[in-house]
């Protein structure tokens, strides 16, 4: 282990340890903007530079192993100096228009620019036409905005595998585009809002819903009700300063409430409901497939994540029969809200409007696909993303932190534990295997408090395996079967995945893949900035909301006991298949 000394602090490192890693495992900042935790170094910004005693150049720290003796200072006056001007390089390029920007409070470049004392534009250069791309029902990509730092890059080709954005062009002409500077709907973008929730500054923000969900909220003849995904109640909080991972369930209940919805529910019933729904499609495939010796498509997906689904659509059409008939939950909740609840509480459908609160950007472009209007009208009118939300909540003037604790209205806010842990990698897997567990053998899954340790955490891809017995005599041909998952988040190693098992590498029943890494409580929308660390707590949060509850598995929520018995009659019914399920095709590539 080598000893360097920084800030005249010595310490002993590992080989192969950054300048710096070893400065952040010192607790001295040395701030970054194109630098990405765990990613292949870029010192593309240079704005982490540092002075190395006996280097003639200032050196990038992200991108610098530490040797043996070291001597590294990271705020010498040369250091000071040389940060300074590199910002002020990027100041005179930014078309920041900050009084306007969302990203005004929570801004990297402008808090960096604060910290180094720059109060005035030194530097003045020709300023470009700016492209504002607003050509996708998710996004919006405004290039004069852009720094070039170049972590939407990183993001989008060594997380997410898409390679929807690439710098274009060369020198000064360099722009952080889809090929040709094209607009972003004429790529293969999956609008998982990865790329946003990077971001250090407003280049790449989500396509706004909140003036229209405002215009609702204030027009009397609509009855506007309000979804929240389980993953908004582990986050929202960070948007009124608290740590991540608090829970703040009911304050956010009430929030809503003060905003004027007319009925504030919770996705996790739709989970609920997404749960029987999967779990019955499951068994039918297994059924088919050992009973009836037909070929079906297996593994079954998940199908809950939209940028899975389109990711899928674009580069896997070939997995497209092996996707979940189900809608996702936001899509069921729409579904439901428009039919069984508008039959329910005698309103007219036409006047009800569905409101997602959503930790997913490309939850806005899944409301708005043409498949989602099984109720006769749009499932789903708008979605605000967590961000957006606790903007809205700061626009009434509402102080969130002396709110009292709300609860959810009836009928569709009662959910189960395993609704909650959907916002989790392995949430929806486990949720699943709990429920299909019980049905199949009358007893609990044979696990620590429910929960399915191989596939927590975030390793990129996790799998777990079981073996069938004590069936009772309806799935008699179960028994002795070994039943086998895998959990995939981050859409990069759902491609690895997904290879393994086209080259025959691995067999499983069924397989839950998540857009965004760590699962929704990493989603595109959710506050920035998120590490592993924030990623761990969310997720620790989410566990914890679980846990609490005395009801853990989806088929004992009474509510959803009510709806097959007054509405959708059984699973995987004519009702339900209508209303609860749907087909995807094949997209295009462009280009």
């Amino acid at each position: 282990m080598p000893e360097i000394t920084i800030n005249n602090k010595k310490l002993n490192v590992e080989n192969g340890t950054t300048i710096l890693e070893a400065a952040r495992e010192a607790e001295i900042e040395i701030p970054t903007l194109c630098h990405l935790e765990g990613k292949t170094p870029l010192g593309a910004c240079r704005v982490c530079l540092v002075e190395v005693e006996g280097s003639t150049n200032l050196l990038a720290s992200c991108a610098t192993p530490v040797r043996e003796g070291m001597n590294i200072s990271t705020n010498s006056r040369k250091v000071r100096n040389a940060r300074k001007t590199v910002v002020e390089l990027l100041l005179s390029e930014h078309k920041g228009d900050c009084q306007f920007c969302e990203r005004s409070e929570d801004c990297e470049l402008k808090e960096l620019a604060y910290k180094l004392g720059i109060r005035e534009e030194r530097f003045h250069v020709e300023e470009e036409a700016a492209l504002l791309d607003k050509t996708t029902a998710a996004l919006i990509r405004d290039s004069g905005k852009c720094i070039k730092c170049r972590r939407c890059v990183t993001v989008c080709n060594e997380v997410q595998g898409v390679g929807a954005l690439f710098p274009q062009y060369r020198g000064y002409e360099t722009e952080i585009a889809p090929a040709f500077a094209r607009g972003l709907d004429s790529i293969a973008c999956v609008q998982c809002g990865q790329c946003a929730a990077v971001c250090p500054v407003g280049a790449i923000t989500e396509k706004s819903h909140i003036d229209g969900v405002w215009k609702a909220l204030e027009d009397p003849c609509k009855h506007v009700v309000v979804q929240t995904a389980p993953a908004i109640r582990a986050a929202l909080g960070e948007c009124f300063d608290y740590e991540p991972g608090t829970l703040v369930t009911g304050k956010m209940v009430t929030a809503l409430r003060q905003l004027g919805f007319d009925a504030v529910f919770d996705t996790n019933f739709a989970a609920d409901l997404t749960i029987i729904e999967e779990g019955t499609e499951l068994l039918t495939r297994l059924k088919k497939a050992i009973v009836e010796k037909e070929k079906v498509a297996l593994p079954q997906f998940s199908s809950c994540s939209p940028g899975w689904v389109s990711f899928t659509e674009y580069y896997y059409p070939e997995f497209l029969p092996n996707i979940s008939t189900c809608k996702s939950p936001q899509q069921m909740f729409g579904a439901v809200a428009k039919t069984y609840y508008a039959e329910r509480m005698g309103i007219d459908p036409a006047d009800i409007t569905v409101v997602s609160v959503m930790p997913c950007t490309a939850k806005k472009s899944e409301a708005e696909r043409p498949e989602m209007n099984d109720s006769g009208y749009q499932d789903v009118d708008y979605v605000l993303t967590t961000r957006e939300l606790g903007r809205v909540i700061k626009e009434a003037g509402i102080n969130f932190k002396t709110l009292e604790d709300g609860t959810m209205d009836s009928p569709l806010g009662l959910s189960s534990g395993a609704a909650d842990i959907f916002a989790n990698t392995g949430g929806v897997m486990e949720a699943a295997l709990r429920t299909v567990w019980e049905i199949v053998t009358n007893t609990e899954l044979p696990m620590e408090n429910l929960h399915v340790k191989p596939i927590m955490g975030l390793e990129g891809v996790k799998e777990a395996s079981a073996i069938v017995t004590g069936t009772i005599p309806e799935w008699s041909f179960l028994e002795g079967v070994e039943l086998k998952v895998a959990v995939a988040h981050g859409l990069g190693n759902a491609g690895k995945l997904l290879e393994k098992i086209k080259a025959g590498e691995a067999e499983y029943h069924f397989v839950e893949i998540m857009t965004c890494p760590g699962g929704c409580i990493g989603g595109g929308g959710q506050p920035r900035f998120t590490t592993d660390a924030i990623r761990m707590a969310r997720i620790g949060a989410i566990y914890k909301e679980d846990e609490g509850k005395e009801l853990r598995k989806s088929h004992l929520n009474p509510e959803i006991t009510k709806i097959y018995e007054e509405f959708l009659k059984k699973p995987l019914g004519e009702k339900s298949h209508h209303l609860l399920h749907t087909e995807y095709k094949q997209k295009e590539l462009v280009g």
